[in-house]
């Protein structure tokens, strides 16, 4: 459990679409706005473990429809978030950015769905439990779906105290992130990072 622990820990922690995207919204809607999308994208990752556990994620990657068309979701979804961002950047970058607000705030329930969807349509997701995964399962266990889930239960476990840790690390320093000219860069940081992860995303392969 230790070694998974640590690997798992070490991957949440590599920078990707998730810290972009927990990073923009914890600006845009502080705390509550990170602490929703990071609850989106774990509720992603859990759809994930869990289906890897019961062995689907197996099925999904092994059917070549299926997977087509959780990446074309996926892809589309990315591009159309990463689109919206880049937009925003540019429309406030062409007005007057000190007089400004450069984003609405949606509530909740919008950060939740962004970071619930950026991961649920993810097949790459899919692909990292199916492979990551069975790597630290015992071979003589008893109960392999049993020791998977509690192995899936902990990377979740993980990225809740990874990520909640981040957003209030955002929070404090957000004094300075939150400056107009600071904002839209990260508008177009994490928009780019989000179009090119579907781009990556689309040419994904089996």
């Amino acid at each position: 459990m230790t070694a998974f622990a640590v690997a798992a820990l070490l991957l949440i922690m590599v920078p990707g679409p998730d810290q972009a995207l927990i990073t923009r919204n914890s600006l845009v809607g502080g705390v509550r706005g990170g602490i929703a999308t990071m609850t989106g994208g774990v509720l992603g990752v859990a759809v994930h473990a869990t289906a890897a556990a019961a062995g689907l994620s197996a099925l999904l990657l092994t059917s070549a429809t299926a997977f087509t068309v959780l990446k074309v979701a996926g892809t589309a979804y990315l591009l159309w978030l990463g689109c919206q961002l880049l937009r925003t950047a540019g429309r406030f970058e062409s007005a007057d950015p000190d007089l400004h607000d450069l984003a609405e705030r949606p509530g909740a329930s919008a950060y939740l769905r962004q970071g619930f969807l950026s991961n649920a349509l993810n097949p790459k997701v899919a692909l990292f439990f199916v492979t990551f995964l069975p790597q630290f399962l015992s071979s003589d266990t008893a109960s392999p779906h049993g020791e998977a889930m509690l192995f899936s239960a902990s990377f979740a476990a993980l990225y809740v105290l990874w990520f909640g840790l981040y957003v209030a690390v955002v929070d404090r320093i957000g004094r300075v992130l939150r400056r107009p000219r600071v904002r839209i860069w990260i508008e177009r940081t994490t928009g780019t990072i989000l179009c090119v992860v579907a781009i990556r995303l689309a040419t994904t392969s089996h």
